[in-house]
């Protein structure tokens, strides 16, 4: 045996002070028996640690059971299609990594060989993204946005109303030529600084510089008997503003401040509707028709795009700015246009915040000047290369045997940006090189390979690229025949019923989802259906094109949504609140634009030819009649 000291062998002895020692280890036997509730939660936490691992690992396995038990291409073709679907609205994998699976199931699957889906991913309308977003990294590169915008701004005026506009106009137009994102990155913390200082308590000081603004002062104060210089020293000091006062004061500049920044979000989803490369899913649109109808003729180019989509624009966002007004400053029209009693003083004392930021940037520079003249030069190549209405420079000079361009929205965009890697930032000259006395370099070009690289949203093109890949392979195997086969019932219903279900359900669908993959994954769908029911195909896409842009209602929803968000001061309620009435505004507006000047732009009460020679039957003229009445 082993010697063991004898003391281990006495018997426990009680404990002197019977609360302490008795309760430690009865307080560690509790705490190393976790209870059931416990260990529920634990396995929870570490499910949802993993839960992408699971999605990417299980969700093929339990959607295996399609292409098995219906072995034809098209129930392989239609299996790709609803795992990417499943894995764009989970984002278990990011979404451009899901866009490459074409390339791996549709060859393995038989449906199309790897050389045809890989050239499905650098095509015309990819080319035009990056063309149009090289013009646009230029653009932000040197602060050409900033210096329009607030140049807008002291135009427009900033009473409490005009401010609202100003940032909805500024913004909707910028989200035009850049991107979305760029656009509400830059607007919103000028929106949020010019608030900052205009919110300050007042002194006087501040009033002799300009500082003080009374119109944005949405509670309305008293006035003030002007007192002398001799008054002023021998008079006491003015009562304390009542706190009830206060408090009302400052819920109103809350609210204003909410209503600012949503102004800019909304603003930069509606302004980027208006122009072919404004937003991605206008490019979407444009891929899927010349993938899925290549006899088109070109029909969606810049110039048809903005003659059907600018008015739009504008109309949702006049609604939106008046909405936006009602919902955070209130039915007092007089009070948020500045109406009342003013000097002429305080009225030029609202421009200090954002001149003294328009001062900054100091005058325009040889870089800002040379890309504005490109940047127009870009804008009205795009307008008449191939209008329609009239023989553009695109038909004149660089026409094939049919008369049609050869040239492209593409090419054009292609053309400005090689441009603005030769043209140099300055004035031509030698300057010496910093820290280097005796040595010469040349200024950098107006946009160098540095910006693009680190710039350039590679993993839109890519999304771009599956999509055309997932709308080639649903008509080489066969799916989109099915699917149009599937949807002939829809024939009895009237067309402007059809287009405004399709709003609704795309306005719902686009709030959790990426809107390009909205549209990636309606638009082949719209497209198959519309042969089926014998009605003009861009009456069905064009609407899902537009509402998938209304995504309002969420931070998720969209990037300019959480950058929004995320400057503090919003609720996901005010959001919600806020945006649902926007859907709803925004679907009407797609409604009455479907239904009423696209008509004769695109015409669509008539069957096309080029949609007939993709399907089996022929649609008469006589059967493609559209009902524009409303539903």
């Amino acid at each position: 045996m082993v010697n063991t000291p004898a003391a281990l062998y006495k018997p426990a002895q009680p404990p002197t002070c019977y609360t302490v020692r008795p309760a430690v280890p009865w307080i560690q036997r509790v705490t190393r028996q976790p209870s059931w509730a416990h260990t529920m939660a634990t396995c929870w936490q570490g499910l949802w640690a993993y839960r992408f691992y699971l999605i990417v690992f299980f969700l093929p396995i339990s959607l295996l059971p399609l292409p098995i038990l219906v072995p034809t291409k098209e129930a392989c073709c239609a299996y790709t299609i609803i795992l990417m679907a499943l894995l764009w609205c989970t984002e278990a994998l990011p979404l451009a990594i899901t866009a490459f699976l074409p390339v791996i199931m549709f060859p393995m699957m038989g449906i199309m060989t790897a050389s045809t889906v890989s050239l499905e991913y650098l095509k015309d309308t990819n080319i035009l993204f990056i063309g149009g977003m090289m013009v646009a990294l230029a653009v932000e590169n040197w602060n050409l946005h900033k210096r329009i915008a607030l140049r807008m701004l002291l135009i427009i005026g900033v009473r409490p109303a005009l401010l609202i506009l100003g940032f909805m106009l500024v913004t909707a137009f910028l989200s035009m030529w850049i991107s979305n994102t760029a656009t509400t990155a830059m607007m919103v913390p000028i929106a949020h600084a010019v608030l900052e200082q205009l919110h300050k308590m007042p002194t006087d000081r501040d009033v002799e510089e300009g500082r003080n603004n009374p119109a944005f002062e949405l509670q309305e104060q008293k006035e003030e008997t002007k007192l002398d210089e001799k008054d002023k020293k021998q008079d006491c000091p003015a009562p304390p503003t009542p706190s009830e006062s206060k408090t009302q004061q400052n819920k109103e500049q809350l609210r204003f401040s909410q209503g600012l920044s949503l102004c800019v979000c909304y603003s930069a989803s509606i302004g980027g509707i208006a122009t072919l490369t404004g937003t991605t899913p206008n490019l979407v649109l444009q891929g899927q028709v010349n993938s899925i109808f290549p006899r088109n003729g070109n029909v969606v180019n810049f110039a048809s795009w903005f003659g059907f989509a600018f008015p739009a624009m504008i109309i949702l966002l006049l609604l939106s700015w008046v909405w936006l007004q009602i919902l955070f400053l209130g039915f007092d029209f007089r009070k948020n246009f500045g109406l009342g009693e003013q000097s002429r003083n305080q009225e030029q004392a609202a421009f200090e915040v954002i001149r003294r930021e328009h001062k900054l940037l100091g005058p325009i520079s040889f870089a800002e000047k040379a890309v504005t003249f490109l940047f127009v030069l870009l804008v009205v190549l795009w307008f008449t290369r191939e209008p329609g209405f009239f023989m553009g420079w695109g038909n004149l000079a660089f026409s094939d045997d049919t008369g049609k361009s050869m040239t492209s929205d593409g090419t054009v965009a292609i053309l400005i940006a090689v441009i603005m890697f030769i043209v140099p930032s300055k004035i031509p000259g030698l300057t010496q090189k910093p820290g280097h006395p005796g040595k010469l370099k040349a200024p950098p070009a107006l946009l160098t390979w540095d910006i693009v690289k680190k710039k350039m949203p590679w993993n839109i093109v890519i999304l771009l690229g599956g999509g055309f890949a997932l709308a080639k392979g649903s008509e080489e195997s066969g799916l989109s025949k099915w699917l149009g086969d599937k949807l002939t019932p829809l024939e009895s219903v009237p067309p402007a019923a059809i287009a405004f279900i399709i709003c609704l359900l795309i306005a719902i669908f686009t709030e959790c989802t990426s809107n390009v993959a909205t549209t990636t994954l309606f638009l082949p769908i719209l497209a198959s259906m519309s042969q089926a029911i014998c009605i003009h195909p861009l009456y069905v896409m064009l609407p899902c094109t537009l509402a998938s842009s209304l995504a309002f209602m969420l931070p998720v929803a969209t990037p300019p949504n959480a950058i929004a968000f995320s400057f503090g001061g919003l609720r996901v309620t005010d959001m919600a609140r806020a945006g649902f009435m926007l859907n709803i505004i925004g679907v009407l507006v797609i409604t009455l634009a479907i239904n009423s000047w696209s008509i004769p732009m695109f015409d669509l009460n008539n069957f096309p030819s080029w949609a007939q020679s993709n399907t089996t039957g022929l649609c008469g003229v006589s059967q493609a009649n559209v009902t524009t009445s409303s539903p």
